[in-house]
């Protein structure tokens, strides 16, 4: 089902749209070095297929690689492949690898000097951001392309391609006519039909993957097919049902689940946890609820949460409400009492109390402030008053250790004592950041 032009490249205008700059590159054959960015089913390795398809018509080298598999002497014979065919031939060659995050940086500076001469135009593609997966030096020299995940109109176009190419016919709900029940196929390819509304569906669980909607496609159909057959031979017919009808409730149990897109290991991992984080801040406890459970759903471990739950407390909240560590520090136990699905609801409370719990900072910026004194001191740090030392032998009381210590408990009135090293002597980190 993979388009071969760029014109039924759907669902990615703002990269390779009418007017964009690469849409222009491409058209003219001049390919740069790219990274594809974007999550699973986006078309990345189908955009990839249209560019070799373009270079192939003006007798452009394109070879594919995968980083799941391949390994550097693989890379180094394609290298040395496009030198011959870049001196003997004047040819250029295209190398696409899929899954570039999967190469170390030391295999992904075997690229470096090949692509900077021109010996080869690189152009790979990962569903991991690039800033962290994809060695600095290389990555300066591509331009990054930033593919977003599918809308819901771009699936039902990619679906009704496959449907159409299947000779599957679209039943309109709208219409009462039902075309199941006219006519008759004695023959033994039964005709198959889709609820337009399944097609829909279909589109809105995939979430933006293309390839997730085409595989739900397949195991409808193929479930209603088998079915068919499975009938026919319990009820002793020659010839089965002659029509086939993939209804919505098909599709669901295609897919048995909507595809909820998230990586414990990848970008949005840290993606969801700072929308939960920015959510409570924000006090916001519906938007906080609806990232805690895109993060449960998509089979994160709680107790990662329940661990971010515990700093929030005092990070964010801190002394305007000192209970919320309690409630969090108790989220924490339960999660690791009970485990999932049960501890869910635990979390569900744990982050509404902190959305609409009172915020304060005043902590953690008086703790920031003293990070920033100890590192920016020039220096060897000051040493603890004697006063404030201990002194648990002669020898140290002998040196003056504690002389001059007010027990400040048997004080009725405040003492006029100093607890800071003498340099910094009426400093106050919470009424300003350097010392």
């Amino acid at each position: 089902m993979r388009p071969d032009a760029l014109q039924d490249f759907v669902g990615q205008g703002r990269a390779v749209g009418p007017e964009t700059l690469l849409r222009s590159l491409l058209e003219a054959n001049e390919v740069p070095s790219l990274i594809l960015w974007g999550p699973p089913g986006c078309g990345k390795t189908t955009l990839a297929h249209i560019i070799a398809n373009n270079s192939k018509k003006h007798s452009v080298r394109f070879v594919t690689l995968s980083a799941t598999s391949a390994k550097t002497t693989d890379v180094r014979d394609v290298i040395k492949q496009a030198q011959n065919e870049k001196r003997f031939f004047k040819r250029k060659t295209i190398l696409f690898i899929d899954e570039i995050h999967r190469f170390n940086k030391s295999q992904q500076d075997t690229f470096l000097p090949h692509v900077e001469c021109g010996t080869i135009t690189l152009i790979g593609a990962t569903t991991e951001n690039p800033s962290f997966q994809v060695n600095a030096a290389l990555l300066s020299r591509c331009r990054v392309i930033v593919l977003e995940k599918l809308p819901v109109e771009a699936v039902v176009t990619v679906l009704m391609r496959a449907i159409n190419s299947l000779g599957i016919h679209v039943l309109d709900s709208s219409r009462p006519a039902d075309p199941l029940g006219h006519g008759s196929n004695s023959g033994s390819e039964p005709s198959v039909f889709i609820e337009d509304k399944a097609v829909d569906t279909l589109a809105r669980l995939s979430d933006g993957d293309a390839r997730a909607g085409l595989n739900g496609l397949q195991l409808a159909v193929l479930a209603r097919l088998s079915a068919r057959k499975a009938f026919g031979k319990k009820s002793g017919q020659s010839y089965p049902p002659s029509r086939v009808l993939v209804t919505e409730s098909d599709v669901k149990e295609g897919l048995q689940r909507s595809h909820i897109l998230y990586d414990r290991a990848g970008e949005e991992h840290y993606n969801c946890i700072s929308a939960l984080h920015k959510s409570m801040r924000g006090s916001d406890p519906s938007a906080s609820l609806y990232w805690l459970g895109r993060m449960l759903e998509g089979g994160e471990d709680p107790l990662y949460v329940a661990r971010r739950l515990v700093r929030f407390a005092s990070e964010d909240v801190g002394l305007a409400d000192p209970s919320a560590l309690t409630q969090a520090v108790a989220a924490y136990q339960g999660c690791h009492f009970l485990g999932m699905p049960e501890c869910e609801v635990l979390l569900a409370q744990c982050v509404v109390y902190l959305a609409r719990a009172p915020k304060s900072i005043e902590v953690y910026s008086a703790y920031n402030n003293v990070k920033a004194c100890l590192r920016s001191h020039q220096g060897p740090l000051p040493p603890v008053p004697l006063h404030l030392r201990n002194a648990p032998t002669r020898l140290m009381k002998d040196l003056g250790y504690g002389q001059g210590y007010k027990y400040t408990p048997v004080y009725s009135e405040p003492t006029d004592q100093d607890y800071l090293p003498e340099e910094l002597r009426g400093v106050d980190f919470f009424k300003q950041r350097r010392c």
